[in-house]
């Protein structure tokens, strides 16, 4: 532990961009939220996923929840989230979470999760209990569920959508040429499948990239395009930063500009909502993708 220490001592030393400097995380509603999700036993990937943003959406009262624990099957060379084996889910999960919404007062959700390979659903009935009694609880509260792969299987694709959250969103994370050396255990077009099995189903289908892991500038636009014919209307750019020096170096810090150009070509293929800037992460002003 005191090795993991030293280095990302290293690794949060290394100078940043001026763009991609953050704000320490404080005030009254961050330090409320927090408090909350400790009391309540909920695990956000805002802490978990090291987000640049958790200072700001916290601060607006807004949290991305994450079910079925902290601890991922899988081992992808971006993700700061542990790897290993999952306790069994929490029981009472969904009611901490829909009353931990309910006390937050919030107007829009996003749920999220781990990998949880094994189960034999990949956790897809647990997530319809979670979003069932968020809903419940909270009747006016649109939901963003941002789901893993589950293996491609489309029962339990489904048993998300029968839940009825409003945005299913999936991330692709990279390009095809990069996916098997960044994603544990996913595959680029099952990725698409699932995006498109959603989209079909007349769900609004999102989706997220992250630049700097080497990808090329022809590259990120043939996954705009593969994410279109998908049916996918919403899209997430963002920077990768590295977690720690145990994963994926970065590449190259991608400008402000060139995330701007990304932006405006994706609009230009016709997706509805897109947020293109080195700090987006996938829940960045997800409040505003249940629009019409």
């Amino acid at each position: 532990m005191e090795i993991m220490s030293i280095k990302d001592k290293i690794l949060n030393s290394r100078r940043l961009p001026e763009w991609l400097k953050m704000q320490r995380a404080s005030g009254e509603s961050y330090t409320m939220v927090r408090n909350l999700v400790e009391s309540k036993h909920l695990h956000t990937i805002c802490k978990s996923g090291n987000c640049p943003n958790i200072g700001e959406c916290w601060n607006a009262g807004t949290a991305t929840f994450m079910i079925l624990g902290d601890i991922c099957t899988r081992s992808c060379k971006f993700c700061g989230t542990a790897t290993g084996r999952p306790l069994p889910p929490d029981p009472d999960e969904p009611d901490n979470l829909a009353e931990s919404v309910r006390l937050m007062s919030l107007k829009h959700c996003v749920i999220t999760s781990v990998d949880r390979d094994d189960l034999p659903d990949s956790g897809a009935s647990f997530w319809a209990d979670v979003i069932m009694e968020v809903k419940k609880v909270n009747p006016g509260t649109t939901i963003e569920a941002l789901i893993p792969d589950l293996r491609g299987v489309e029962e339990d694709i489904q048993r998300i959508i029968d839940a009825a959250p409003e945005v299913i969103s999936h991330n692709m994370e990279t390009v095809e040429r990069l996916t098997p050396k960044i994603r544990s255990a996913a595959n680029y077009n099952r990725s698409l499948d699932v995006i498109r099995y959603i989209s079909n189903q007349g769900i609004r289908a999102k989706s997220g990239i992250m630049l700097g892991l080497g990808e090329k500038e022809e590259e990120v636009y043939e996954t705009m395009d593969d994410l279109r014919e998908a049916g996918c209307s919403v899209l997430t750019i963002g920077q990768y930063l590295q977690p720690s020096l145990d994963h994926m170096e970065v590449v190259e810090y991608v400008s402000p500009e060139r995330f701007n150009k990304y932006g405006k070509v994706a609009l230009e293929k016709g997706f509805l909502f897109v947020e293109s800037h080195p700090l987006v992460r996938s829940s960045y002003h997800s409040e505003k993708h249940v629009e019409s």
